[in-house]
Formats: C-alpha cells, structure tokens, sequence
C-alpha cells in the first residue's frame, strides 16, 4: 500500500482534533456529476461541488489537452468549513488492474480558503491518478500540483526552498527521482519538487510535462526520457542545469521559448487557483473493490502523515564524465 503524505503545522493538527473532538459534523449535502459533497450549509456544499468540477475540467484541459470523463462513481468530499480551521485536505483513490477508484477527499478550513485553495491541489491530484492509473514519484506529483496555486504560495515555496538549499537540506536528484514514498525530511522535497516542474513546464509547457512523466513511468528510464523531452543528457546533469537556474534567481526562459509555450486556460468563470500553507487532517482509508482474486490495488491516501521509507534508487547513465555523481543540491552561502 503507498500513502500519498503532507505535513502541516502542529498546532494545526491540534486544531483539526479539537474540532473532531467538538464533535463537529457535516449537515448537508450537494450532489454534482462527479462528487457528493457534505459541508455544514446547503450553500457551502452547492458552492464546493461547483467548483470542484470546474477545476476538474479547467485543470485537466491545463494538463491532458481534454476533460476527464465521467466518473463511474462520484467521489465523496466531506467539508469542515469553518474560519478558524487551517486549511488542508486528504484524497485518497484505489489503482487495480488498470483502473483507479474508490475515491475519497476531505477539506478543511475557511470557505474562502477551500474554494481558492485546497480545492485545486486536490483536484489536480484526481486528474493524475486518473490519467496516469499508477503512482507518480512524489516529486513529480506535488510539484506539478503546487504549480497551479496562487503566486503567493510558490513564491513562499521559492523562500523555502532558498532556505533548503542554503542549509544542508537538499535531496539528490537521482534519490528524488526514486522516491515513491515521502522522506523523513519533507518539506524540501514539495520545494525541489514545484521549482523543478516550473522549470520543466517552462521549458515545454505542461501537456509535454505529462507526456514526460508518462514515458518515466513506463520505462524505468528517466534519463532517457529526459533525453527524448527535453535534450537533457541525465538526472546527474538535471540537477547541475537546475541548480544554476536557481543560482541566476529563477529566470524566464528565452523569449523564443516562452513564445512556443501555448497560453494557460483561464479559470474565468471560478475561484482563482490558490495554493495551501501545509496543515493536515487525517485521511480515511480508502476501501477497495477488487475485480478478481488475483487482484492487488494499491491504494494512495493524500495529506495523511510523513512514512519515513527508504527510497529505492534508479541508475542514471547519463551523468557527465566530467562531473562527480552528484550529492544533496546546495546553493553556495
């Protein structure tokens, strides 16, 4: 079983159990194409399912060039709306055989801070697992779904990451790239991972992101997709690249570059895509439905805790001959 994690702030954690413990329940309900939506008021829940299927659509036009189609079932969305709960959320999903199901999502925190926040990270992360049908690394995964939240919220993860580098807390990539699970240290790895798919989508755009993830995942072999999509020759020397576009502030990439990127669709007739502060609420156990005895579903449960596994390690043939394979990424001081 692989668990998707986040971490949040303590007091955070403490506030989410005292309003479970308050005994603080839903009390309504809002039925969409694709969700069920309980939240205290009729008017929360209307307003959370409208907006979770226009980020379903909008976002998966963003990534996959197309919607998503039905689901066969809806997912449940249990909403804690209140004004003093951080914001968070947990999704968790089953993939079996090719299939993924048994969605759930629970969200916490203000209504405006759900609506702008928590929703969009959440719903990017359905849209993977429902195109991909299998994990992502965790690098891949959150990155890409941090790049969709409000500038306020990458420029705090552009800070953080600054901090990592400058203090001994970067991962190497071609650890980074094996992570199927989450470090003991994670904030890092939602910093390195956001910077490195913005530097990737800027370079070639997010449908070819997904296009890249993709042939990763199918043939073990990110130095050769990294090859295919983006003429770089490894991992190794990913991170030398990356660490100079870091080192130089982050710059926009050549005009002729930028110009072959097509324009983002607007999510003009929702809630502007925000980010969320890391602060988690337990994440229910998904039950699965297997289609046979030999069926194995593993199942991804989003935002629950940190599991400190040991990430399994992948060759990377394309490190320079003239450069040592690399350590944990560092800016100098």
């Amino acid at each position: 079983m692989l668990e998707r994690c986040f971490v949040r702030p303590v007091l955070v954690v403490l506030a989410a159990v005292l309003a479970l413990g308050a005994g603080r329940v839903s009390a309504a309900s809002h039925r969409t194409a694709n969700f069920v939506i309980e939240a205290p008021t009729d008017g929360q829940a209307r307003k959370i399912g409208d907006a979770a299927e226009q980020y379903r659509h909008n976002l998966a036009v963003e990534w996959l060039g197309k919607p998503l189609p039905r689901w066969s079932r809806p997912c449940p969305i249990k909403a804690q709306v209140a004004p003093h709960l951080g914001a968070g959320g947990a999704t968790s999903f089953v993939f079996d055989a090719g299939e993924v199901f048994g969605w759930t999502m629970t969200i916490q925190g203000s209504e405006e801070r759900i609506l702008d926040s928590v929703l969009p990270h959440e719903i990017t992360h359905t849209i993977f697992a429902t195109h991909f049908r299998r994990p992502l690394p965790r690098w891949a995964d959150e990155g890409a779904c941090t790049t969709v939240e409000h500038p306020v919220e990458r420029a705090r993860q552009h800070r953080l990451l600054i901090e990592h580098l400058t203090t001994g807390r970067g991962i190497a990539f071609p650890e980074m790239f094996a992570m199927r699970e989450y470090p003991t240290d994670v904030l890092p790895l939602y910093s390195q991972g956001y910077s490195l798919a913005r530097y990737l989508i800027e370079r070639g755009g997010r449908h070819r992101y997904v296009t890249f993830v993709g042939d990763g995942l199918a043939s073990d072999d990110w130095t050769g997709a990294l090859q295919r999509h983006y003429g770089v020759p490894g991992v190794a020397q990913l991170q030398h690249t990356w660490l100079d576009w870091v080192r130089q502030g982050c710059p926009a990439p050549p005009a002729s570059i930028a110009a072959a990127q097509p324009a983002p669709t607007a999510l003009a007739q929702g809630p502007t895509a925000r980010g969320q502060s890391p602060e988690p609420i337990p994440a229910p156990q998904p039950q699965p439905e297997p289609s046979g005895p030999q069926a194995r579903p593993v199942a991804m449960a989003g935002r629950r805790s940190i599991y400190a596994l040991q990430a399994r390690r992948i060759p990377d043939g394309g490190t320079p001959t003239d450069r040592p394979e690399p350590s944990a990424p560092a800016l100098a001081p």
